[in-house]
């Protein structure tokens, strides 16, 4: 049987400054329905992402503090290279999303419109619309927002939006299961999920090739591969499905919220 092999990788493209900022007007680009009632309680609200809009504030409270993606699978090293990914990986595939997370506890003199203040980010990578299931991801607080309301209320508004039904109140999604993937040793991240009732499903093995800014996060890899020399790591999964939200997982949350 004859066959041919005429694959060659294609570079990743190149972005000017005005693209990794997106379109004007920003077009989120999203396969869903956005639910501000669901995303939102009395202290904290999840909105999508828009780079023009809180690029700049999320890159104050992390671009100096790197020890934040200690746990991190990748890593970015300006700005730019963020919004480069975020409109490459994220803005480009409609079964994506990132949404920013307003403190509305604290008010901020410098966006009165936000009605608080940007406390961290959260998202939803990885979906499978095929099988209604998507994975909570790159999950970030800042560190002057840690031990208070905002990281249970960021997850439980996630949850919440992917998790209950169109036809319920306040409407969601109508996923049927949320991953939730940590560092093995990231206890705050996976105490954080089991908190909300995600329940430990096992671990990934050698799911991840670590960028050398993480490489003292990783494993030692395989001597002769193509990224010999770079460390790896396994990734936790935990899972919060649609059985579980039904058997009380939802008025856990709930009482969260609350």
């Amino acid at each position: 049987m004859a066959f041919v092999n005429d694959y060659s990788p294609t570079p990743p493209p190149k972005l000017s400054e005005s693209e990794i900022y997106g379109p004007t007007p920003y077009d989120i680009n999203f396969a869903y329905p956005i639910h501000p009632e669901t995303l939102a309680n009395e202290r904290t609200k999840l909105v999508p992402f828009v780079p023009a809009i809180h690029g700049e504030t999320y890159w104050k409270h992390v671009g100096s503090r790197p020890d934040i993606f200690r746990y991190y699978p990748f890593f970015f090293s300006t700005l730019a290279d963020f919004l480069a990914w975020l409109e490459l990986r994220i803005r480009r595939d409609p079964l994506n999303m990132l949404f920013a997370a307003i403190d509305k506890t604290r008010p901020d003199a410098k966006h009165e419109d936000w009605g608080g203040s940007m406390a961290g980010v959260i998202g939803m990578f990885n979906t499978s619309a095929e099988n209604l299931a998507t994975e909570a991801a790159y999950v970030v607080v800042f560190p002057e927002f840690r031990g208070t309301h905002v990281a249970k209320d960021m997850v439980g508004l996630l949850a919440r939006y992917l998790l209950q039904l169109p036809s319920a109140s306040p409407p969601g999604i109508g996923f049927r299961r949320v991953k939730w993937s940590a560092h093995p040793r990231n206890a705050p991240s996976i105490g954080l999920a089991e908190r909300m009732g995600f329940k430990r499903e096992g671990t990934n093995r050698w799911l991840w090739v670590m960028p050398d800014d993480l490489a003292a996060e990783g494993t030692p890899g395989r001597v002769g591969d193509a990224f010999s020399g770079k460390t790896g790591r396994d990734s936790a999964v935990l899972a919060l499905c649609w059985d579980d939200w039904e058997s009380g997982g939802k008025e856990h949350v709930d009482a969260v919220l609350q």
